[in-house]
């Protein structure tokens, strides 16, 4: 009996870090913004096959919920990704997915030659330059590690980096406290500053 209080207990426990820390690091180097143009970019994830992955298509739906309400023609959104095999690109089956699927019919943008997040970072900045607000859309330490990159490449884009809708209390329960340990793994080559500010 005590062993199964204990092991309930861890549990709730572990739950509870998972949340709580995808949740801080959703709010880290962001700011309260309103008004003006809107641009969401969503960041693709090893997608190697002809539709969107499980991974991707989570992060279109939270893309999609990112839109501020009312501004949907106002907002592009920017999907990032390049081809990890012989068949579409990332942003390309994230875009399909959007459109045929969710049915989205707003501002889609493509950038699909990047490999790795510093590349998602460097080769949207010419298609998010003239936003006022910015949401980068990924899971939690994802998208904070490309936020942190765009304040290294162009700091004064990363002012305009808003909250995006990447975060939801209960979504992923079971997978946050795993996802927490891979993101500090990740995110340990920010500097302190850039995973706390």
């Amino acid at each position: 009996m005590k062993l199964r209080t204990g092991v309930a207990v861890a549990a709730v426990v572990a739950l509870g870090w998972g949340e709580w820390l995808n949740r801080r690091w959703s709010g880290v180097l962001v700011r309260p913004g309103e008004g003006g143009s809107e641009a969401v970019v969503v960041l693709g994830y090893r997608n190697t096959g002809t539709t969107a992955n499980l991974v991707n298509r989570w992060r279109v739906r939270a893309g999609l919920r990112s839109v501020s309400a009312g501004d949907g023609r106002a907002t592009r959104v920017i999907f990032t990704g390049g081809a990890t095999g012989a068949g579409a690109s990332e942003a390309r089956l994230m875009a399909g997915h959007a459109r045929s699927v969710l049915g989205f019919d707003g501002t889609v943008l493509l950038e699909e030659e990047s490999r790795t997040t510093w590349e998602n970072v460097t080769n949207v900045i010419p298609l998010i330059e003239d936003a006022d607000r910015i949401k980068i859309v990924s899971q939690p330490a994802h998208a904070l590690k490309a936020r942190a990159y765009l304040r290294r490449q162009r700091p004064d884009l990363a002012e305009r980096l808003v909250p995006a809708a990447d975060y939801r209390f209960g979504e992923w329960l079971l997978l946050k406290p795993l996802l927490a340990l891979y993101g500090l793994w990740t995110l340990r080559r920010l500097h302190h500053d850039e995973r706390r500010a």
